[in-house]
């Protein structure tokens, strides 16, 4: 189910790219102008994490009344990217305020965008219903 998950996100959200970068993962961190401390993940791209974040600003829409399933599923998708994080949808909401961050969600905005309302319905049902 996982990857069949991350081969949808990926098909409608990911740019093209291919090279691995750091991750950035998210420290504990009081300011949030406090850059985030680089810690290499393997596999996971700062392209990942954009795509994920940008499906919180677009599923809400997409899945109505199946809001609370899924946020539960959101939560599922997030922790299994970010599994060393204590809250990794506050670490992800931090790096998402990073200024060096920003050009990962606005590829993963215009991919969303360009990938249509029905790919973007489908892959929000699929985080709805993911599981670890």
């Amino acid at each position: 189910m996982k990857n069949s998950f991350l081969k949808s996100i990926s098909a409608v959200l990911l740019a093209a790219s291919c090279s691995f970068i750091s991750v950035t993962h998210a420290a504990e961190a009081k300011d949030l102008s406090e850059n985030i401390e680089v810690t290499p993940q393997e596999g996971i791209t700062q392209e990942e994490l954009a795509a994920i974040r940008v499906l919180q600003e677009i599923c809400p829409k997409f899945v109505g009344k199946e809001k609370s399933e899924f946020d539960a599923g959101y939560a599922r998708l997030v922790k299994d990217y970010m599994p060393n994080e204590k809250n990794p949808e506050d670490a992800l909401n931090r790096l998402s305020k990073q200024k060096d961050f920003q050009k990962f969600l606005k590829q993963a905005r215009d991919d969303a965008k360009n990938a249509g309302d029905e790919q973007n319905r489908e892959v929000c049902a699929d985080v709805k219903s993911y599981k670890s």
